[in-house]
């Protein structure tokens, strides 16, 4: 029987207890293991489809393959609460295209029926493409933003953690999509805007345990390898509130990763953030 993933009637479906924050007073603690073998948060390959398992939200099923969630609610008929079921499939492209990973296996399978001299039909090119214009341009903080917050649009952005940065943001592909800041284990993780918490577990490779937070209708922000996430989901929080502690969980050394993700495509934060 599938099972209902919908959250306090806002829409959001619930994660597992394991991942649940802190919503009867504690918090969640040691959800991915310290010593796990690093792998840098990166956009995993569109399967095409995907089969919801308990724990999973439309905001982090949409995160893990780079996606904007309210393309994958349009596509899949899912109105603006956004609740899915543990067992639904859905679709991860627009109708009518094909998967990166289908075409792949479609090309390796014609190029092995030539090579064994069988004939195979030719597939027709798709038209369609499954990656989303941008038309909107990139918004950089005003030169003129005070130490402490940057104004960018309807957003005031401040920093989520103190510390050095350790990694920057790359756009080539399975470059660090966000910035990476070292600190001690258990120094504390800022909300980088007002939001609802749409998300909060370790269900997710390579971010530990992962907090994200919906912003407005553009941004998501995200904060990984936790040692103790604070907040659980639909949880409001405001610029500056605590929503964790940092610590290495998915990762190699204590660090907070930091992303803000705009119309579902990583951004560099530091556009965003106020200069130091």
């Amino acid at each position: 029987m599938l099972l209902w993933l919908q959250g306090c009637g806002s829409g959001f479906a619930p994660v597992t207890d394991q991942s649940l924050g802190a919503r009867s007073g504690s918090s969640v603690t040691s959800l991915a293991s310290p010593s796990a073998t690093t792998n840098r948060p990166t956009p995993l390959p569109n399967p095409g489809t995907y089969r919801v398992v308990r724990g999973d939200t439309l905001y982090s099923i949409s995160w893990r393959y780079g996606l904007d969630y309210r393309q994958v609610a349009i596509w899949n008929g899912i109105d603006q609460r956004y609740q899915i079921l543990a067992g639904q499939t859905l679709r991860l492209t627009p109708p009518g295209t094909i998967s990166t990973s289908s075409v792949a296996m479609t090309s390796q399978a014609t190029q092995q029926s030539t090579s064994s001299g069988t004939s195979q039909p030719t597939s027709q090119s798709n038209s369609q493409t499954n990656t989303q214009t941008n038309t909107q341009a990139r918004t950089t903080a005003p030169a003129t933003a005070p130490q402490s917050v940057a104004q960018v649009g309807n957003l005031t952005w401040r920093w989520p953690a103190q510390g050095p940065i350790i990694g920057r943001f790359s756009a080539q592909a399975g470059g660090n999509k966000g910035i990476d800041i070292a600190g001690k284990e258990g120094d504390p993780i800022y909300a980088a805007a007002p939001g609802r918490v749409v998300y909060a577990g370790s269900g997710l490779l390579g971010y530990g345990n992962l907090v994200i937070i919906n912003h407005n209708q553009q941004f998501l922000s995200a904060y990984a390898h936790n040692s103790r996430i604070l907040v659980s989901e639909n949880d409001m929080v405001k610029s500056g509130d605590k929503i964790a502690e940092m610590g290495q969980t998915g990762a190699d050394r204590v660090q907070l990763h930091f992303e803000i993700r705009r119309d579902g495509k990583p951004v560099d934060p530091m556009l965003y953030l106020p200069k130091r």
